[in-house]
């Protein structure tokens, strides 16, 4: 979806056409929850004039209650108005920045931080680095109460298609819905696992891509509901079946809008700046994966069985590795980073990817060689004589890695690693002391 920065008279003429009753501004958390301020169309001149203010004591990971108050500066290129909720007068949606009261960019806000970044890759000398992500989720009932069950409606399979199915239907008023927003959507399926899809919508440049995504996440929910169903984005809601990821591609593009991925010399048309940003992703990839994979349940999904990738390689044939060189070449050639799940903060994510990436272009880091075998079918000291190496297999392993890698920890900025770790050592501290039905069926009995 094209971006247009629209003027305070382009908005304002927007809002009397469609006839506009509300503003939904939203931003995103350290945690990647949607959060959202909702105003009357009166106080649309207030929000141009970046005057919209909120107690960031009350958000995850931003700031102490006695330094709370923030203000949220609207992008404008975000404006839309969504396709829902007309009988009270139409709601159009802008994303918001937050900054602190001085004016300056809050450090901790993760759409900030990406913009950081980002800003850190064009001092490189590359203008975009374009993403295609593919969120995948489920659909279940929700029970006579309105709350979702375990209970999914369909048991197909991949690519699958049952008539008069009420999952098909709910995923096309999804693609529905997000046509009438602009996305262009370029397919919607049914996914491997009964009662799990995937909707994907053409790549755009980092930050926007990272704003389709939550964009996209409040959609699904928003329209599920409307079926009676729940809409979840969690890497493995039941056990012993697929679960849910969102493969991220990756392009980078030089300032004359080449594809800096791109070599035709070269035997698999990959440049050196391919290499090196693959080395890169190779070297970081146990730290990055606390980020992309930053939920306790975001373990379930990677292991062995599920397609899901537990081993850092990388192969232009084969899907096993973390990494897949697809066939696509000249302006498509892109990598596609396998592991990342849709509980990740879009922000941080691509963040993290695009840091571990641009320091193999500085220190010119070379991947282990391209591994066209099918890594499962492999012995360990197979893995180990090839130089691959398994992801982290908890949440707890994940954050030492992180913690233990200066880049990664950059990628975030300080305040965001600091609220990072300690907001996730909580999460598996309690996972940890908690005692599952598994363990009681397992070992009541027996000990």
């Amino acid at each position: 979806m094209a971006r247009h920065e629209y003027s305070k008279d382009e908005v304002r003429q927007m809002v009397k056409d469609e006839n506009i009753r509300f503003l939904r501004v939203m931003f995103t958390d350290l945690l990647g929850t949607i959060k959202s301020v909702d105003l009357p169309v009166s106080q649309l001149d207030k929000l141009m004039d970046n005057k919209i203010m909120f107690d960031g004591s009350s958000i995850d990971g931003f700031v102490r209650i006695e330094e709370s108050d923030m203000y949220l500066y609207p992008d404008m290129s975000t404006w839309l108005t969504f396709p829902w909720g007309a009988e009270h007068g139409k709601v159009a949606r802008v994303i918001c920045s937050v900054h602190m009261t001085d004016g300056t960019p809050f450090s901790g806000d993760p759409r900030n931080n990406l913009k950081r970044v980002l800003t850190d890759m064009q001092k490189l000398g590359f203008k975009d680095f374009n993403i295609g992500p593919e969120p995948e989720f489920f659909l279940f009932k929700n029970d006579e109460n309105g709350n979702p069950t375990t209970i999914v409606n369909d048991s197909e399979n991949y690519f699958d298609m049952e008539p008069a199915d009420t999952g098909e239907d709910c995923r096309r008023d999804i693609v529905l819905a997000l046509e009438k927003m602009g996305f262009d959507v370029e397919a919607a399926h049914h996914e491997v696992a009964p009662g799990q899809h995937e909707v994907d919508f053409k790549y755009a440049d980092a930050l926007e891509a990272a704003d389709n995504i939550q964009t996209f996440k409040l959609v699904v929910k928003t329209i599920a509901k409307k079926y009676n169903m729940h809409a979840t984005f969690m890497p493995k809601p039941l056990s012993g079946i697929n679960g849910s990821g969102m493969h991220l591609n990756m392009s980078l593009f030089s300032q004359d809008g080449k594809n800096a991925f791109y070599d035709a010399d070269d035997k698999d048309q990959l440049s050196s700046t391919a290499y090196h940003f693959l080395g890169g992703l190779m070297k970081h990839a146990r730290s990055f994966t606390a980020i992309v994979n930053p939920i306790v349940n975001s373990y379930k999904r990677l292991v062995p069985g599920y397609e899901a990738p537990v081993y850092v390689a990388w192969s232009t044939s084969n899907r096993s590795p973390l990494v897949r060189i697809p066939s696509d070449r000249g302006m498509g050639t892109r990598l596609e980073l396998r592991s990342a799940d849709p509980a990740a903060n879009p922000y941080l994510a691509i963040a993290a990817v695009l840091e571990a990436g641009l320091d193999g272009l500085r220190n010119n880091l070379k991947p282990i060689h391209n591994v066209n075998e099918n890594i499962y079918n492999m012995s360990t000291a197979e893995r180990s004589e090839k130089g691959i190496v398994n992801l982290p297999d908890n949440l707890h392993n994940a954050l030492k890695d992180l913690a233990a890698d200066d880049v990664m920890k950059g990628a975030l900025g300080e305040h965001i690693y600091n609220s990072f770790m300690e907001a996730k050592t909580r999460e598996y501290d309690s996972y940890r002391a908690h005692v599952s039905d598994w363990e009681r069926k397992r070992y009541m009995e027996q000990y």
